[in-house]
């Protein structure tokens, strides 16, 4: 970090917007607590009975629990922060909260009139939002502190044409959505206020994200246009467009932003990557490994260092069916990896195990790999389509995947010890 970046990040420290006299101080945030001794041996017991838990019948299927309740294909799954459930939405325009261990419904979730493309838990799992092609953003809350098996309705959100995408602010009970209208919508919950609408982009908003340190927004659109916005302003912070030949993806189908809140990843229909300095709003570099015309699907970062300081290592995945691992200290290209249709979506696992990176297909397979060496360790077979969303849970120990099967299922990140 040089002079001129560690003096805006003193500053960036000081300008937090979750502050106490903020829309955020209803929010009691207790920080992120390593795992005690209990936790381990519950979330260690839990995988011991998913592991010991019924497969498919098919032989090629190494999944240890399937949920078969969607009617039709299911585009979005997200597992509980710490517990063993996970929310589903798909094409029959449901959502579901159920159970990894047993494939058991612990609620349904109704009220959207066309498909449920988004999901996702708040930071704490408290809140759990739905967002469809309808334009609703739906929201259930847990009743009591017994346990969480018990939600009840919250509210709906309006505003979006279509949602995009749904990301939880990593701290605080703040939503943000992506709207296929070029908006970008920001609300405070429980109580549903809209904190801001964001007006910048002049196409569908198909990815976006807060920067791990919960102070920046970071979108991108359909028209190719990336723009970094603080939440307490409609103003953007920078923007960069395909007006600046450099910066031409023929759209931006893919984003990420590295542990340490300084570089930008974004990804192009043309198969093109874009490295960001978000200090400065200027293009780093340009990555080229991918297929020409293949479409950047998704982005992930990797802590190899696990320190989550530093520019990181990047992980991308395209149409071409590679997914590439890159080191952004260097800009080098560490190792390229295989499927044999296109990927669809990137996870990394975290510490203890933060080396290893789980990828899912368009050839209805997902695969665990040693992001050091490029290595695969497991793959995950048992659908009979797609995949076309993923997500980890306890502790990055799982891995529960969404098909165009209209089926779950719930893998093992790695080979148990024998």
């Amino acid at each position: 970090m040089d002079t001129r970046e560690h003096h805006e990040h003193e500053q960036d420290e000081e300008e937090q917007f979750i502050t106490e006299d903020d829309v955020l101080a209803e929010v009691a945030d207790d920080g992120d607590h390593p795992m005690d001794d209990d936790d381990e041996n519950e979330a260690a017991d839990t995988l011991g009975d998913l592991q010991a838990g019924p497969s498919g019948s098919a032989t090629d299927d190494n999944s240890v629990q399937s949920f078969q309740t969607h009617k039709s294909s299911v585009f979005a799954v997200a597992v509980h922060p710490s517990e063993p459930l996970a929310v589903s939405g798909g094409e029959d325009d449901l959502g579901y909260i159920w159970d990894i261990t047993d494939g058991e419904i612990i609620v349904k979730l109704t009220g959207h009139t066309d498909s449920v493309s988004c999901v996702a838990w708040s930071h704490d799992g408290e809140l759990v939002s739905t967002g469809g092609m309808d334009g609703k953003i739906r929201l259930w809350r847990r009743v009591g502190k017994e346990n969480f098996r018990s939600w009840e309705f919250l509210t709906e959100l309006q505003g979006p044409d279509e949602v995009m995408f749904l990301r939880w602010h990593p701290k605080g009970n703040v939503l943000l959505a992506g709207s296929n209208d070029s908006t970008l919508w920001l609300w405070q919950l429980p109580s549903g206020n809209t904190m801001q609408v964001f007006a910048g982009h002049t196409g569908a908003v198909q990815c976006g994200s807060f920067t791990p340190d919960g102070k920046r927004i970071v979108s991108a659109c359909a028209d190719g246009t990336l723009i970094m916005w603080d939440p307490r302003s409609p103003t953007p912070v920078f923007k960069l467009t395909p007006e600046d030949a450099r910066f031409d993806l023929d759209g931006i189908t893919s984003l990420g932003v590295n542990s340490s809140s300084t570089l930008a990843v974004v990804g192009g229909a043309n198969g093109g990557i874009r490295v960001i300095s978000l200090s400065k709003g200027e293009i780093v570099t340009a990555l080229g490994g991918h297929t020409e015309g293949e479409s950047i699907e998704a982005v992930e970062f990797v802590d190899l260092a696990g320190t989550g300081m530093g520019p990181g290592v990047a992980v991308t995945g395209a149409t071409d069916g590679k997914v590439c691992i890159w080191d952004l200290g260097t800009m080098r290209l560490r190792s390229t990896l295989n499927h044999e249709d296109a990927v669809t979506t990137l996870l990394a696992v975290p510490s203890p195990k933060n080396h290893l990176v789980v990828s899912g297909s368009a050839d209805k397979t997902l695969k665990t790999w040693d992001a050091r060496t490029g290595t695969l360790l497991k793959s995950h077979k048992g659908h009979q389509g797609p995949i076309l969303s993923a997500s980890l849970g306890l502790g990055g120990t799982v891995v529960v995947s969404a098909g165009d099967d209209g089926v779950c299922l719930v893998f093992t990140t790695e080979e148990e010890e024998q």
